[in-house]
Parts: structure tokens; C-alpha cells; sequence
């Protein structure tokens, strides 16, 4: 039997949670889907860093972490590291260390009971007239009005309905026990050999994590060759791991990857390419967008406003992330990298400890 709803969420990540928590406080009279397809055993490999902007976003909900959810420590500067130039600095900035897993279940408890959560894996969305269809792996299906891709990178919605993203990467962490001091808290790592994008390495409580975004086809190979360099240049043995993890990432290179949808199929957050294509941070953007979007179908009487009134709400955010673009192309330039490491700019010096 085919259950219905006037709109259905796919992914319940910071995108899918807001707009979910959003939307049922702005139009009671709907009936609501939020499909959570993660679970423990399969988190999504993250860092598990809040940046400024996440931070920005969060209080302008007025919402504050549990403890629970924070791990030590927390971070005042990033260590930037290019590996190949070796080239090493130092840069202030101020991230909230915490669980990404629990962070996402922490968004997913603010979420109405007025609100059907379904924790199940969504593996096919396809459209019958004016009606979208959803089958879950249980072989559940779900009808809905109007559908909401917040299913990241490998989004269904985006793949069935919309062109790709024209950039992914095959992002691969592992975690290991803490190397005490012999890693810093944080870095930022380039390896011109290895990738052409970045990778990071991150103290969480007793362990360490290394992961970095590289080629689908190729990753695992220049990850292991990034690790053996990574532990050359700080004379370090990570060794053996306690879990890998991998998922894509999206890497936005053009306006054309930054898609809001059409009437009736919505994209928030990684799915509609709402991502720092520069460091990857996509909370900020994620819960951004599901608020956009919520704001929008309040606002509007019909699905083509709808989109109409999300596109445009959607501007300044994308010409954000249009400079991220930029940015990024400019921190993954060899040259243009090098130059700006070793002159120093913007980079604080770090004091030997006595």
C-alpha cells in the first residue's frame, strides 16, 4: 500500500532536518516526510568541524550544542602543510571540535512529532504525472506531492531529475590513535602529487583522523602514497588504522553545478551543490538552504512560486559559494599556493614552547 504526503524529504542531514523542523512550525496543514537513510554503522566520513559560518547559522536559529555532542579539543588555528613544497603555516581561525553523527541525530530530535521520520535507505524516485514515488529498501513505497532531494553528493533526486555536479572526488578518512603531539590539532594538507584538491588530519578525543578528497578512480592508491608522505615530512608513523571510511563530495566549478530545482523537485544543501568547493564545509550552506526553502513554500500558494520565490531567496547564498569557487582555485594553484605560503601573509607565528 502507497502511503502519501503533501511533500517528502530525502536525507535527514542538517539540510533535511531544518527544512523539516522549519516547514512543519511554518504550514501545520501539511503532511510531511523526512527519510533518514544514515545510520551508526554507516555514518557519513566528515570531519566533524562547526565552522564560523555553521556557528553564524546556529545562533541565528538561537540554537546551542548539548556537550554531548562537542569532542576535545577544540581548535583556534589550522596548520597548513604542502607536502610536496614542504612548506609549513599557521593560521588562526576558530572551530567547534564535535560528532558529527550525534550532531545530525541532534537536528533530527528537534524535528516536530507532527513530522514522519522514516529511517530507511530511499533507492529509487521517479515520477508518475503529477505524483513522485519513492521506494525504500524495505520495499516501502511513499507517494508524495512534491519531493525534496537533502541526500548529499550521491543524491537520487539530483541523478534522476537533474544534471550532475561537473566535479566529485572520492573523499577518504581513516581514524587512528592519537599521535600525542607529533600531529597538530588541526591541518589543512596539499599534495600537488597526490590530489588536486585538499585533505585534513583532526584530534578527535583519543584518536586522530586522516582523510583527504581524491580522484574516484584512483583514490585509494593516491591516499595511501598522500599518508606515506604525510608521515615522511613529519618523520610520524600513523599506523595501522581503526576504521576507513569514503563517501563522494561534490566540488562545484561553475554557477551551472548550483541548482535549486524546478516545481515540485527541490535540491537543498550538497545536493544542489550548496558546498565549499575550497575546504568542503557544507553545514552552513545545508541548513541555510533547508531554511530557504521552508521560507519559500510558506510563502508561496503554488509549486511554481515556490521555486520561483527559492531561486531567489537562494542568490546570495550561491554568490557565495561562487567565491569559494574562486578560492579554490587559487589554494589549489601549485604556484600560486607556494607563493602565498612563503610570503607569509595572513599567517600568525607559532611560539616554541619553553
Amino acid at each position: 500500500m502507497t502511503e502519501a504526503y503533501d511533500i517528502a524529504i530525502i536525507g535527514a542531514g542538517p539540510a533535511g532536518s531544518t527544512l523539516a523542523r522549519e516547514l512543519a512550525a511554518k504550514r501545520a496543514d501539511m503532511k510531511i516526510i523526512l527519510i533518514d537513510g544514515q545510520s551508526s554503522k554507516t555514518p557519513k566520513p566528515c570531519g566533524g568541524l562547526l565552522s564560523p559560518d555553521a556557528q553564524k547559522v546556529l545562533a541565528r536559529f538561537g540554537l546551542t550544542l548539548p556537550n554531548s555532542i562537542l569532542a576535545d579539543p577544540q581548535i583556534f588555528a589550522v596548520e597548513t602543510i604542502d607536502l610536496k613544497e614542504k612548506l609549513v603555516r599557521y593560521y588562526q581561525r576558530h572551530y567547534l571540535n564535535m560528532d558529527r553523527y550525534a550532531f545530525d541525530k541532534w537536528l533530527i530530535s528537534l524535528v516536530p512529532q507532527s513530522v514522519d521520520l522514516c529511517q530507511e535507505k530511499c533507492i529509487s524516485a521517479t515520477q508518475r504525472n503529477a505524483t513522485f514515488i519513492l521506494r525504500l529498501r524495505s520495499g516501502r513505497e511513499i507517494s508524495a506531492k512534491a519531493i525534496v532531494g537533502a541526500d548529499g553528493a550521491s543524491s537520487i533526486v539530483r541523478k534522476n531529475f537533474f544534471r550532475p555536479c561537473s566535479k566529485k572526488y572520492v573523499a577518504i578518512q581513516q581514524h587512528f590513535q592519537s599521535m600525542s603531539d607529533l600531529l597538530p590539532c588541526y591541518s589543512c594538507i596539499f599534495d600537488s602529487r597526490t590530489s588536486d584538491s585538499c585533505s585534513w588530519s583532526i584530534r578527535k578525543g583519543t584518536d586522530i583522523i586522516f582523510g583527504g578528497a581524491f580522484d574516484i578512480k584512483s583514490g585509494r592508491k593516491y591516499f595511501d602514497k598522500q599518508k606515506k608522505h604525510l608521515e615522511e615530512m613529519l618523520k610520524i608513523e600513523l599506523g595501522e588504522p581503526i576504521k576507513t571510511e569514503a563517501c563522494l563530495v561534490c566540488s562545484p566549478r561553475s554557477p551551472h553545478d548550483l541548482i535549486c530545482g524546478r516545481a515540485g523537485i527541490y535540491l537543498i544543501g550538497e545536493a544542489a551543490g550548496f558546498i565549499s568547493s575550497s575546504s568542503f564545509e557544507g553545514i552552513s550552506s545545508a541548513m541555510l538552504s533547508g531554511k530557504l526553502l521552508a521560507d519559500a513554500i510558506a510563502d508561496s500558494s503554488n509549486e511554481d512560486q515556490t521555486i520561483k520565490s527559492y531561486r531567489k531567496k537562494c542568490r546570495k547564498l550561491q554568490l557565495k559559494l561562487y567565491s569559494k569557487i574562486l578560492k579554490r582555485a587559487v589554494l589549489c594553484s601549485p604556484f600560486l599556493r607556494k607563493s602565498i605560503m612563503k610570503s607569509g601573509i595572513m599567517s600568525v607565528k607559532k611560539y616554541n614552547l619553553c
